[in-house]
Parts: C-alpha cells; sequence; structure tokens
C-alpha cells in the first residue's frame, strides 16, 4: 500500500517523506520508517526520475535531526515523556520494553545508539532514553549521525542494487519465457504437421 501511494506523488515529495517519516519515528514515535525507505528505494530501481542519492540523504538527515529532537525531549521530559508514550503506545514502550532498552543503553552506551538504528524499538527509543539517561550528547551525536548515515545509506544502496539486478533478471526471464513460447510452439506445429502429413500418405495405400 506504502509502495503503491509512493508512485502516485512527485519525486520530491517522496525525499521529503522519507525524511519526514523517519525523523517522526526517531522522535519517538511508531512509525513504519524503514518500510518507508524500503519502498522508495526499490521505487529508485525502477523510475529514473527518483534518485537513490537524495533519498539516502534525505532519510539521514531525519534520523539525525529526529533522534536529536527525541535525546532533547528524553533529557527534559524523560520520565513523563515514557509515561504518556506507554499509554498511547503500551506495545512499544510498556515498562518491559523500556526496561529491556534501558539495560542495553547502560551496558553498551554510544554503541547502543549506534547499532540501535539497525533495530525496530531501539531506533524508536534511542534519542529519548539517551536523553533520560543524561548521556553525553557529543557522545550520542557522534554515534547517531554515524549510525544514521550508515543504516540509511547501506540500506538505500542495498536495496536499490537488489532491484536493478532483480528487474534485470525479470526482464531476462520474460525474453527467454517468450523465446521459449515461440520454440515450443513452432516445434508442436511441426510435429503435429508431420503426423498429419503422414497420416494423409497412409489412406491411400490403406485404400
Amino acid at each position: 500500500m506504502i509502495q503503491q501511494w509512493l508512485e502516485t506523488i512527485p519525486p520530491l515529495l517522496v525525499y521529503l517523506t522519507v525524511g519526514l517519516v523517519i525523523g517522526v519515528e526517531s522522535i519517538g514515535i511508531p512509525l513504519p520508517g524503514e518500510i518507508v525507505l524500503v519502498g522508495s528505494s526499490l521505487l529508485a530501481s525502477q523510475h529514473d526520475e527518483l534518485n537513490p542519492l537524495w533519498i539516502g540523504v534525505f532519510a539521514a538527515t531525519g534520523a539525525i535531526i529526529g533522534d536529536s529532537i527525541g535525546y532533547l525531549l528524553g533529557r527534559k521530559h524523560g520520565a513523563k515523556l515514557f509515561a504518556f508514550a506507554g499509554r498511547k503506545f503500551p506495545k512499544h514502550f510498556g515498562p518491559e520494553q523500556i526496561e529491556r532498552a534501558r539495560g542495553t543503553f547502560a551496558k553498551h552506551g554510544a554503541w547502543a545508539v549506534f547499532f540501535g538504528r539497525f533495530v525496530a524499538l531501539l531506533r524508536i527509543l534511542a534519542g529519548p532514553l539517551a536523553g533520560s539517561m543524561h548521556m553525553a550528547y557529543g557522545r550520542f551525536f557522534a554515534a547517531n549521525a554515524l549510525g544514521g548515515i550508515v543504516w540509511a545509506g547501506g540500506t538505500t544502496a542495498a536495496v536499490y542494487y537488489l532491484g536493478v539486478v532483480a528487474e534485470k533478471w525479470l526482464h531476462r526471464f520474460s525474453w527467454i519465457g517468450l523465446a521459449f513460447a515461440v520454440v515450443s510452439g513452432v516445434t508442436i506445429m511441426l510435429v503435429l504437421r508431420r503426423r498429419h502429413r503422414r497420416t494423409l500418405e497412409e489412406q491411400p495405400q490403406e485404400a
């Protein structure tokens, strides 16, 4: 459904949608950021007017800005923010999920911010949790920026090139299938014609 909607809007709106959805998700609101990124990257592999480089740039920018806003919110309103989010989104911000994420951050520090970008739950919680735990913003920003760039750029590049290769193979397969169908049709026609000719030749002999 998201893929179909992305196909109906201009390229600039696709880039802005990618950045906005990922940015809002990174603030701490559960949205399908990765699905939008994958869908737009796959779409770029099939349409020349979409540039995968700009998709990656907008995705990384949204991730970095969104996480920074989430960090500030978590630093100022950590307990209240998680209590409110737990009531609104218990599946993502329930006490069990929050404590598990806190344990990961306490154990791994800035590395949790970097690798959290690749994990659905931590991708949403990274900014607010790091802020609520008073992680130094310099360490947080470095890990956040690096993780956002690697995640956004790597995901975009991987999906885009896989889409290009898949389209080439499917295109090639379609031509192979067409050629096979033509050859099979001609072969069947020749076999039937030969059998029909033999039948006509045998009829006078039997008569």
